[in-house]
Parts: structure tokens; C-alpha cells; sequence
């Protein structure tokens, strides 16, 4: 793997806290708007630049990308953000309840990922793409970090670790319940350890964010093209990430609401989910503690289901996820879901919500709820190194990465 330092962008000190910003694609142009009111340095001024136009305006409309070019080109000339001088490689620690997991901020090669030691696991919608392949070059940055994952390494994890423990934090502070924390590794004789080591790592996995990871890859593509003569060298064949190892990171539930029994009756319900589950009764909210467990919730009540065996196949790393049997046995043949991705009458529920979710939804708009055990980290990366997809909406990453803090100029 070439993974290599680079001269970040990023906020100068005090400011981390008031620049940074959730993920574009965490929220709608209206909630960005409340969430910016009195911010006038949030990232979101620049990752969805819509909410500073007229809230009719098309998310796509090239007025959109504009404003984020002035806006960015406004904030880095404010004196409030500042380049380093020399390439370094960054660490960037989230800690969330009282767990913490430590990544290093680097550039990982476009040739990797187009190579496939990059390895992905979801498929990436085409109009997302396009938004973000024209947003980074528009910016002519990746502002945006991939969230990726390695399994784990001890030299690696005692280098981040042994580093952040010596050196004082470049930002620290809490937003959401989360503690953000960031230093600069700026030696040069850590700094060639920390490559010579990825090179010996055979693959990284995207843990979260593949459309801005295969729009950072459009945009290399397309400047190799406009420069024949490129050399490898060039920053828009790099992009921007945080690389975390595997038994650092949590993965939550992401659980499934549906609006109606598809015609069925209560009983006429439970007799074709019998088929395939054996059903108890449960007297309080059901979350799964092993796989191939799920909770359901029905009219006011909770039911523990467990998969019958023989109701997937235990060599496919697919069809033996939950979320494959929970769709092959009961959300496709009994309720009618056929393609979770399109179908109107399925919703996803991300799991850092818990449980009274699930009945708030039943209670106003859904009709059947099914809780979730998490994927793990191992399924995903089976998954990736056999080069199958998964099911949409199987894993649930927290804490989230936030923007701002780290950004790759592609100049």
C-alpha cells in the first residue's frame, strides 16, 4: 500500500471547534441550515453550500458549487485556517462513551484503490457521484475524510498511540457527546516508519463513505487524462483519509421499520414467519445479543426471533449476514420488500437511536419494526476480500468523522 503524508489545511489554533462539521450526507439542506445559525465558520458553509442560497435552489444547481468555491476560498484567506510546510502525517482520535479509537490522517493512492487493494463493499448511486466528483473539483480539494479500516497492526497502534501520548493535541474538544482530538506527526524518522509500514499492509477497507472515496478516483481520472504526461506524483492521484484499526472502531445495528403487513393479518403474519423463526413473546424491548437474532415489535408488543437452521448458507460471507436472512426469509417473501434499496415501504433506522425508535415509528407511521445484532468488522472485510456487496444498509458507524479539520489540496 502507498499511503503518504501531505501538507494539510486545517484550522489554526482555537478555531477546530468552530470550523468543523458534520458529514454532508448526514443531514438535509433544512436541518444544515438550523445547525449553522450563528456559525459562521461551519464546514457546512462549504460541504452544502445550498444553505446560504435561496432554499428553493436546486442541491445540484451550479450556483451550489460556486458558492462552496467562494466560500472555501473565503474561509482559508480568513486567517483562521493554516497549511503546513512540509508533508506529515496527522493522528485524529474520537473518543465516545468512554471508548476511543485512533486513526491516521493520510493519502492513500488512487492506484490502490483502482487495484483493489482498496476493498469496498457497498455499491455507490451515480447522482451522489456526480455531486461530489464535481464538488472536490470545484474546491480542487478533497475536504471530505474516507473513513477507512485495516486489521490490526501493533507497531502501527503503538506508534499513533506512543505519539499522541508525548505531544500536545493540535485541537481538543467535544461536540455531541464526542471528544475530538488531533496532533501533527511532523518527524521525519516517523513519519518514513509509518510508510515503510503501510507498504507492508496488503489491503485497506472502506469502512464509510464510498461515494466520496470513488468521486475522489473520478477526479484523478479525469485530470490524468487532461495531463498525459502525469507522473504518479501528482497530489489528485492521492486522496484524503483516516485509516483506523479494525479493533478500535464499533459498528452499531441498523434496524429496519416497515409501513404495513402486506395485506396480512396479525396471525396470518406470524404463521409465515414461523416458517423460517422460531417466536417468543417478550415482556420488554428485544436487543440481539448473537447473530441470527432479532427483535420484532408489533401492535404495542416485543417478540424475540430466531433463525431456524438451514435458512442461509453458512459458506456464502452474504447470505449468512442478518440482514440477508432477515430479508431473504422474511422481508422479501412475506412482507413484499422486494429491493430494500427502492421500496417505499421499508425505512432504516441507525441503531445510536435505540430501541424507543422503533416504537415511536410503529406508533406514528410504520406498522412492524425488527431490531438488529451489528455486523462486524470481520463480515465486512470477508466480504470485501471475496469481492461480493453487501446488502444496503448493513452497518452503522459512530462516532462519525468530521470535516473541516483535515483537508488535501489537489493542487
Amino acid at each position: 500500500m502507498k499511503v503518504r503524508p501531505f501538507r494539510a489545511l486545517r484550522p489554526a489554533p482555537g478555531y477546530a471547534e468552530q470550523i468543523a462539521a458534520p458529514p454532508y450526507d448526514v443531514m438535509n439542506s433544512e436541518e444544515a441550515r438550523v445547525m449553522v445559525k450563528d456559525k459562521p465558520l461551519s464546514f457546512l458553509h462549504v460541504d452544502k453550500a445550498e444553505i446560504d442560497l435561496d432554499p428553493s435552489i436546486n442541491i445540484y444547481d451550479d450556483a451550489v458549487y460556486e458558492k462552496a468555491r467562494v466560500n472555501f476560498l473565503a474561509l482559508r484567506s480568513s486567517g483562521k485556517m493554516l497549511k503546513d510546510e512540509k508533508d506529515c502525517y496527522y493522528i485524529y482520535r474520537l473518543t465516545m462513551d468512554g471508548k476511543s479509537q485512533t486513526g491516521i490522517v493520510a493519502c492513500p493512492s488512487v492506484d490502490d484503490y483502482l487495484y483493489d487493494k482498496i476493498k469496498k463493499h457497498e455499491l455507490t448511486r451515480a447522482d451522489k457521484e456526480a455531486d461530489r466528483i464535481r464538488h472536490v473539483d470545484t474546491l480542487d480539494a478533497n475536504t471530505g475524510p474516507i473513513f477507512l479500516t485495516r486489521r490490526p497492526d501493533t507497531v502501527l497502534t503503538a506508534i499513533t498511540g506512543g505519539w499522541a501520548s508525548a505531544h500536545e493535541p493540535i485541537f481538543s474538544f467535544t461536540a455531541d457527546n464526542v471528544r475530538h482530538e488531533g496532533w501533527v506527526v511532523d518527524d521525519q524518522f516517523v513519519i518514513t516508519k509509518i510508510a515503510e509500514y503501510f507498504e507492508r499492509i496488503p489491503a485497506l477497507y472502506i469502512a464509510d463513505g464510498h461515494h466520496r472515496c470513488a468521486s475522489a478516483v473520478r477526479v484523478a481520472w479525469k485530470r490524468r487524462e487532461a495531463n498525459p504526461g502525469y507522473t504518479g506524483d501528482e497530489e489528485f492521484n492521492y486522496f484524503l483519509a483516516v485509516i483506523f484499526p479494525s479493533d478500535q472502531l464499533t459498528i452499531y445495528d441498523y434496524n429496519r421499520v416497515v409501513k404495513d403487513l402486506n395485506n396480512l393479518g396479525e396471525t396470518e403474519f406470524f404463521d409465515k414467519v414461523k416458517a423460517s423463526f422460531d417466536i417468543k413473546h417478550s415482556l420488554g424491548p428485544v436487543r440481539p445479543f448473537a447473530k441470527h437474532e432479532f427483535g420484532l415489535f408489533l401492535n404495542n408488543a416485543w417478540y424475540h426471533l430466531q433463525a431456524k437452521k438451514g435458512k442461509w448458507n453458512d459458506d456464502d460471507p452474504v447470505e449468512r449476514l442478518d440482514v440477508s436472512i432477515l430479508q431473504n426469509n422474511l422481508l422479501g417473501p412475506i412482507l413484499g420488500i422486494d429491493d430494500p434499496r427502492t421500496n417505499k415501504h421499508i425505512d432504516f433506522v441507525g441503531g445510536i437511536r435505540g430501541l424507543a425508535e422503533l416504537e415511536r415509528r410503529v406508533n406514528t407511521d410504520m406498522a412492524v419494526a425488527f431490531s438488529m445484532y451489528p455486523t462486524t468488522l470481520d463480515d465486512l472485510m470477508d466480504i470485501a476480500d471475496a469481492g461480493k456487496i453487501m446488502p444496503p444498509k448493513s452497518t452503522w458507524f459512530e462516532p462519525k468523522l468530521l470535516s473541516g479539520l483535515f483537508i488535501h489540496d489537489l493542487a
